[in-house]
């Protein structure tokens, strides 16, 4: 190591010299002599500190290969753990303290390991756990001509990189591991590595190395520990992913709890991989398009933060339209609105959409289905006659009903679009108010509400009732179920936009939107007066301790876009045990006279 440092410095003060000797004579005595105390300072400095403290992507991103599909980083600080047990209920609180109990149970007890004693004294600032695609070793099962999808004959290997604080510590726990219940530790050298393997146990392969006494990698998989020790050495990691380095930093975030990445291309294919149905070529194409997504999670005084941003390949022909007008269709809704999903442009955003979905089994709405049924029901041209005069900004949302009024239905869905042409909204508008009332025998009258013309659809077998009519002078709503048309026409008497509610729940770091969500878990999901399908136990848990979460993104520019999610929990107080005793951030020891390569 210390043959590496004099290397360094040696090189550092020769390019200085270097530097230095270029100076015109006449300067050489007063300003050189300047100059080798400063920038040779400089550059020893810069050669003695290791790179990756001064680099801003997560710790690990160096050593783990580049086709991870996956990767997640996770604080070692126990203070961030503990303020994360304190939020929600007492039933949440309970149910993550029950996860992280069976995670040192699964990963450390068997192995006769504590994380406290065994691994908390020479770890790093936060691990980085990794998802391999299963490549060696691995065929398809059947081909793509039987129709079905290859299926993988091995587990996608497991990289687990420790960055080592104390040397001393971490190499004695490799070098001397605890015995195993069954099966032994096995040694091995792999270019110049020692490696560590398990053999014998009946379940596990674990393997793990020590990479120059800064990171310890522990694998599921022996050639997934030589495919880190390759990366680590000289090989393509996802630090090196197009973008990467880019992204990470415009999300930096002091005391993360978190941060996630996810490789587009590669997790493409591994959901082609394991899905139900094969994935059609248009539909694989489209995703091969985006080239990554990392989002940094933090927590706040109110809540949990989650920044996010995602980027499309620098070769990718597909690029966005930076069009953030979604804030506009706040101001038409109600305060008490439960649900809301604003976007900046309806007609762009269903084009973008069919693009992508046309022939995807996994599309969740078939964009020819959507065509066909709109034109057999209505004698509308979807495209045509409905979608060319919506390329102004949008929302849909639920309003709860009126309290007291004289309705069966809880809340009211509400469509509300800006329209680029209003006489060809009015026309397409009067044909639907003709085939509702002759085709499907509705009542189609017109009333006044808040003094603006409606326009109402109902049945003939009463209970169903559908609004529609105009605010703000080009903005055509619809409403169904409860009547709340009168919560909007002609302008709330609150916009949610001023309410507190959503003001704390939506993020507002980004000021231009392209779309925003925001739902009131309360008063919808934890609440009785609708009726919805039974949760099993954990997502049901995990909902009751939520108030309010909010989403906002924002494109960038034509290659990237920014996403904010604020989850607002309950807070009713500590829960009443902790899996970890330790209640503030302890010091960690450092190996004398070695550096902390991985801070």
């Amino acid at each position: 190591m210390f043959d590496s440092i004099l290397d360094k410095t040696k090189s550092a003060f020769e390019k200085t010299k270097s530097a230095v000797e270029k100076i015109e004579a006449p300067q050489r005595r007063t300003a050189g002599a300047a100059a080798l105390l400063i920038v040779g300072g400089v550059a020893i400095v810069w050669a003695l500190i290791p790179k990756s403290q001064v680099e801003n992507y997560p710790v690990g991103a160096s050593v783990v290969p580049e086709d991870a599909w996956m990767a997640v980083s996770l604080s070692t600080d126990p203070g961030q753990w503990e303020k994360l047990q304190k939020q929600g209920t007492a039933e949440s609180q309970k149910l993550l303290n029950r996860q992280l109990l069976e995670l040192g149970e699964r990963f450390l007890t068997p192995y006769g390991l504590d994380y406290q004693k065994d691994i908390q004294p020479w770890v790093g600032r936060e691990v980085m756990v990794a998802w391999l695609p299963p490549q060696v070793g691995v065929t398809g099962g059947t081909s793509p001509s039987s129709g079905q999808p290859p299926v993988p004959k091995a587990k996608e290997p497991v990289v687990m990189v420790l960055p080592v604080d104390n040397q001393g510590r971490a190499k004695d726990l490799l070098e001397k591991p605890k015995p195993l219940p069954q099966g032994l530790w096995v040694s091995r050298t792999y270019k110049d590595v020692q490696i560590r393997e398990m053999q014998g146990a009946p379940t596990e392969n674990y393997s793990a190395a020590l990479l120059d006494n800064r990171f310890l990698a522990v694998t599921t998989d022996p050639k997934a520990t030589e495919r880190v020790i390759d990366t680590y050495k000289a090989g393509q990691s996802i630090a090196k992913t197009p973008g990467y380095k880019e992204a990470v930093a415009q999300i930096e975030a002091p005391d993360c709890l978190a941060r996630v990445y996810v490789n587009w291309p590669i997790a493409a294919n591994m959901a082609a991989m394991n899905a139900v149905r094969l994935l059609p070529p248009q539909g694989k194409n489209q995703l091969q398009k985006f080239q990554g997504f990392a989002a940094t999670v933090t927590q706040e005084a109110e809540g949990i933060r989650l920044q996010g941003i995602s980027w499309l390949k620098a070769d990718s022909e597909k690029k966005q339209v930076v069009e953030n007008k979604a804030k506009s269709a706040l101001s038409r809704l109600p305060a008490e609105t439960l649900i809301v999903w604003s976007g900046s442009n309806l007609q762009r955003l269903w084009q973008d959409y069919a693009l992508g979905a046309r022939g995807n089994p996994f599309a969740p709405m078939s964009p020819e289905l959507l065509q066909q049924g709109v034109a057999s029901n209505t004698g509308l041209n979807w495209e045509k006659d409905l979608l060319a005069w919506m390329a102004g900004d949008f929302s849909l949302s639920l309003i709860p009903a009126v309290p007291g009024s004289s309705t069966q239905f809880p809340a009211g869905l509400v469509l509300m679009v800006q329209s680029n042409d209003r006489r060809s909204a009015e026309k397409s508008l009067l044909q639907l108010d003709k085939v509702i009332s002759q085709r499907y025998k509705f009542k189609v009258e017109q009333v006044k509400v808040g003094g603006q013309p409606v326009v109402n659809w109902t049945s003939q077998y009463g209970g169903v009732t559908l609004s529609r009519g105009w605010v703000s002078g080009n903005v055509a709503f619809l409403t169904l179920g409860a009547p709340v048309a009168g919560a909007i026409t002609p302008n709330p008497k609150a916009p949610l936009a001023l309410s507190q509610s959503f003001q704390k729940a939506v993020p507002s770091e980004l000021d231009a939107s392209n779309s925003i969500f925001f739902i009131d878990v309360e008063r919808t999901l934890n609440s009785k007066q609708f009726a919805l399908p039974q949760l099993p136990p954990v997502p049901q848990t995990l909902l009751s301790a939520i108030r309010t979460i909010g989403l906002t993104s924002s494109i960038s520019n034509e290659r990237s876009t920014r996403y904010e999610v604020f989850v607002r929990p309950k807070q009713e107080g500590t829960p009443g045990a902790s899996p970890s005793p330790t209640t503030q951030p302890q010091a960690k020891p450092s190996a004398a006279g070695s550096p902390a390569p991985s801070r």
